[in-house]
């Protein structure tokens, strides 16, 4: 009989909202219940696949945790699994190493979370010596590899080992437990559950090596389906693969071209189309889109100035599509064609184009705003920078863009409602 088991990682229960808007209370009470949905769908996949076992490589809380709610809502979840005899292996990795309900939380004897000193586990099933092998970081900072502390695999067993590793890095994560996978490969592990990076990848190679990626994204820079691994070890020590889907709420960007569109209810109308082609391709059971318009358009500047009315509209056509939740919208349109859309006598178009060659070009206003990003970006946590891109040129493309949009921003607030072409 195989040995079953999911593997999972970096569920973050309870995360705090960080980059989503409050500005919708029903949306932000969707994302901030999606961990959870998402523990209670793993939960769910284990019971209905009657599996083994449950792997958890690290990160299950978002920190120092202290809420007996979420404490509750962990014990009943584990209590689940205990019910069906499945049991539960974790390990602790950088944002719950210091997890107080780690520490202190009163969990069913089935729930076995590894220690700062590698451990491995042994268990029998139907005559295969099944070994599981943990290491929990001790602190919320791992600066080296862990790999070496791992007790070697044992002869004759089909040796697990969970990780929270960061690996040879990946962008927008710092480096925490970083091995090689070639060695990871050449540990005579049979299957690797590791954690840490949010983002699924298969390490091909002699050796079984998965990074689940996380099962539930929280903003927009964890977009698309989210998954766990189920895991089949057959009695030929063959294992097998399957990716099942858990998230509850999906963020995808989304693009909206709008060249040329000449009335406001067209725009509306490609925003809508967009929405319903990319709820059917999605399987999640929320939809959570962020809506890009680009092109040349004679409604750019309305769209800016109105963009509160943008929103709204978006906000009731998704609502209308159903599951569909327009999370923000971000524009990247320029007027069509100044000379035609206004006056050429106009002032607000002579200091448009003042602002865009004398002010916008000058080398002292731009090193000015780019202190001021740099500055803002050194307050803010290292997961909430990607915004201004993963290095210096994509910082320099970002510092570019944001200056012309802003002027453009300007001068759709100096117009008037009176001066909008008819």
């Amino acid at each position: 009989m195989p040995f079953r088991f999911i593997h999972t990682a970096d569920i973050h229960l309870d995360s705090p909202l960080r980059s989503l808007s409050l500005r919708d209370p029903d949306l932000a009470g969707l994302i901030g219940d999606a961990t959870r949905q998402a523990l209670i769908a793993i939960v769910d996949l284990c019971l209905e696949e009657q599996v083994h076992a449950l792997i958890i490589a690290g990160d299950l809380y978002d920190g120092d945790q202290t809420s007996m709610k979420t404490a509750r809502f962990l014990a009943t979840q584990m209590e689940r699994l205990h019910a069906a005899g499945i049991s539960v292996y974790k390990i602790r990795g950088n944002h719950d190493a210091l997890s107080k309900i780690t520490q202190e939380l009163v969990l069913p004897p089935s729930v076995k979370i590894f220690g700062s000193r590698a451990e491995a586990m042994e268990l029998r099933h139907d005559g295969m010596n099944i070994v599981i092998h943990g290491l929990s970081f001790a602190k919320p900072h791992a600066p080296d590899s862990l790999l070496p502390k791992y007790r070697p695999p044992v002869a004759d067993g089909i040796n697990i080992g969970i990780m929270h590793t960061s690996l040879a890095g990946a962008s927008g994560h710092d480096p925490y437990g970083p091995c090689n996978v070639a060695d990871l490969h050449a540990s005579d592990f049979d299957y690797w559950a590791l954690g840490h990076i949010h983002q699924r990848s298969h390490h091909l190679g002699q050796r079984t090596v998965i990074m689940p990626g996380m099962p539930q994204g929280r903003d927009i820079n964890e977009a698309g389906e989210k998954t766990v691994s189920l895991v089949t070890i057959g009695d030929d020590r063959s294992i097998v693969i399957e990716e099942r889907l858990t998230s509850i709420a999906q963020f995808e960007r989304l693009v909206v071209d709008v060249t040329d569109i000449q009335e406001w209810r067209d725009v509306i109308s490609s925003i809508e189309n967009a929405l319903v082609k990319q709820r059917d391709r999605t399987r999640s059971e929320h939809l959570v889109g962020r809506l890009k318009l680009i092109g040349n358009t004679r409604l750019a500047w309305r769209l800016r100035r109105d963009l509160d009315l943008l929103q709204a509209e978006a906000d009731q056509r998704a609502q209308g599509i159903g599951r569909t939740w327009v999370e923000k919208i971000d524009l990247s349109v320029r007027p069509a064609d100044l000379l035609q859309t206004f006056a050429v006598a106009d002032p607000l178009i002579e200091l448009g184009e003042l602002m865009q060659t004398e002010v916008m070009t000058s080398h002292g206003f731009r090193e000015d705003i780019r202190q001021m990003v740099q500055e803002l970006l050194d307050d803010l946590p290292a997961e909430s920078r990607k915004f201004a891109g993963n290095n210096e040129l994509e910082f320099d493309v970002f510092i570019d863009d944001l200056m012309v949009q802003s002027g453009d921003d300007i001068i759709a607030r100096l117009q008037a409602p009176a001066r909008e072409p008819k």
